[in-house]
């Protein structure tokens, strides 16, 4: 027996992860089931496709185009804005299950994982990544695509033969007849700019590049090319990072104008500490630094942090303090992007009561803990600050926690 890899790819997961939520709270309709996209406002910059439907496909819908594009295409799409709060729970009870089949569960992406397995021939394998497949659907009421193989690489590969809903192998032994086939572009590490340098190469198929001139690739396209050269021919050297504890909890935005007053500016960073704050309670832990970093809109950058006397988890402690510093060192300038962040963690089940907390501090503890079960149940949107009640400011900005996420990287 050797190693079992296996890459866990959610099916368009954040509208998977929206049509099972919306079930679970018993809302009839399945936006899987009509042309529907989750996509971001389309009054701003981040008006763009984020995941598509099967029927949404058909109107030849691609992620990431912009919401126009997409109405133009289908006049009328139904648009989900994103809940990225939804997101990352249902990332962490994915990856929760897996550990029950092993303790080496490695995040990829927000929707991608890879899973390892020390005891299992190939049969096997195949057999329990069904098991795995059909349990997730059943548990979680979406599907998701799984590859297997023995290094991460001919895993992930494996993964994306046919979607959605199906497992695939992709052994060393079946490069040839599997992957090899495949256009070039097809291989992870192989985009747009990379193909149009291959092709001017004759090289179109992952044959091609396995059996092209190791020298010339090299010559060619560097680093990279000794890179991909190495994956055509399905050979991959990447280890199986193990879960590491948190060390940071961030959040930022870049913003659909520029922000030249105090009020806009503390408004903003409010709404990115909603997000940074609920992420901190969500891990079940506390901090005693705050961050703020500033861009202005010429990519001038600044970041100041400050230690606070005291752990905490509470929005409005982060916040002001967060706004201290921000009025401190703000040199005025329009700004561009804002990001908050907290580090400094200590678990909340083992923090001491301290002299520095007084009564007000506790009290808006516990109101963050019921205002993030509303939330949970209700939605984001459900109770919202004052300040944002008359505003066209977001009372929650902010992704999904790329920190989370360390897999998130351009090599396996």
């Amino acid at each position: 027996m050797s190693n079992i890899i296996m890459h866990i790819d959610v099916n368009s997961a954040f509208l998977s992860w929206t049509a099972a939520y919306e079930k679970q709270i018993g809302i009839e309709r399945d936006i899987r089931q009509v042309p529907a996209v989750i996509g971001g406002n389309e009054e701003n910059r981040h008006g763009i496709v984020l995941a598509k439907s099967m029927p949404a496909k058909k109107f030849n819908i691609q992620t990431g185009e912009s919401l126009m594009e997409a109405r133009q295409k289908c006049p009328n799409l139904l648009v989900i804005p994103p809940n990225y709060r939804l997101y990352v729970r249902a990332s962490k009870a994915l990856r929760e299950y897996l550990n029950t089949f092993t303790p080496d569960v490695e995040a990829f992406s927000i929707d991608e994982c890879f899973i390892k397995f020390t005891d299992l021939n190939k049969s096997q394998s195949l057999k329990l990544a069904h098991k795995i497949k059909e349990n997730v659907h059943e548990y979680f009421g979406y599907t998701v695509n799984i590859g297997i193989s023995t290094n991460k690489l001919l895993a992930k590969m494996a993964g994306d033969f046919e979607k959605p809903d199906k497992c695939h192998t992709c052994f060393p032994e079946e490069i040839k007849d599997k992957m090899w086939p495949l256009p070039v572009e097809d291989l992870f590490m192989v985009g747009r700019r990379t193909k149009s340098k291959l092709n001017k190469l004759g090289i179109y198929t992952i044959r091609d590049l396995a059996n092209a001139d190791h020298k010339l690739i090299s010559a060619l396209l560097k680093s990279h090319g000794r890179l991909i050269y190495a994956y055509a021919n399905g050979l991959d050297a990447s280890t199986f990072k193990s879960p590491s504890p948190i060390k940071s909890v961030g959040n930022s935005s870049t913003l659909k104008f520029d922000v030249e007053d105090y009020e806009t500016a503390h408004a903003i960073i409010l709404s990115l500490v909603e997000m940074t704050s609920w992420r901190l309670r969500e891990a079940k832990m506390m901090c005693k630094v705050v961050s703020i970093s500033i861009k202005d809109k010429d990519f001038g950058y600044i970041s100041r942090q400050y230690k606070l006397p005291y752990f905490t988890d509470c929005t409005k402690d982060i916040y002001i303090n967060i706004c201290r510093i921000f009025d401190k060192h703000w040199d005025k300038r329009p700004i561009r992007q804002l990001g908050v962040s907290v580090s400094d963690l200590e678990e909340a089940k083992f923090q001491q009561m301290s002299i520095f907390k007084d009564r007000n501090t506790l009290n808006n503890e516990k109101l963050d803990k019921v205002i993030d079960s509303i939330r949970e149940k209700y939605g984001d949107t459900a109770i919202v600050r004052g300040v944002f009640a008359n505003s066209e400011l977001s009372p929650l900005l902010g992704g999904y926690p790329d920190d989370e996420y360390i897999g998130m990287s351009s090599i396996l």
